[in-house]
């Protein structure tokens, strides 16, 4: 699963990913390869990357908005 971090100020994180979790409007979800498409909201809080080596990289975001179609995850947030 291929992933995108994007601010208005720069590229926080891209390559292929095994799992992110997200802070939702609605509470906290994950994304793994094969999820359902989505397009959904994001609250501020912690972005948390797993990637396909095991390496965890972690985001302070204060919201956004993410896609997910066709194993691509696009997150365009916003940080302080």
């Amino acid at each position: 699963m291929y992933l995108e971090i994007v601010t208005p100020e720069k590229m926080l994180y891209t390559g292929e990913i095994h799992l992110v979790k997200l802070p939702g409007s609605q509470g906290s979800f994950e994304v793994m390869k094969d999820h359902a498409a989505i397009i959904s909201t994001l609250e501020s809080g912690e972005i948390k990357v797993i990637s396909n080596d095991g390496e965890e990289n972690f985001f302070e975001i204060t919201g956004g908005v993410i896609e997910v179609a066709k194993n691509n995850v696009i997150i365009l947030a916003t940080t302080e």
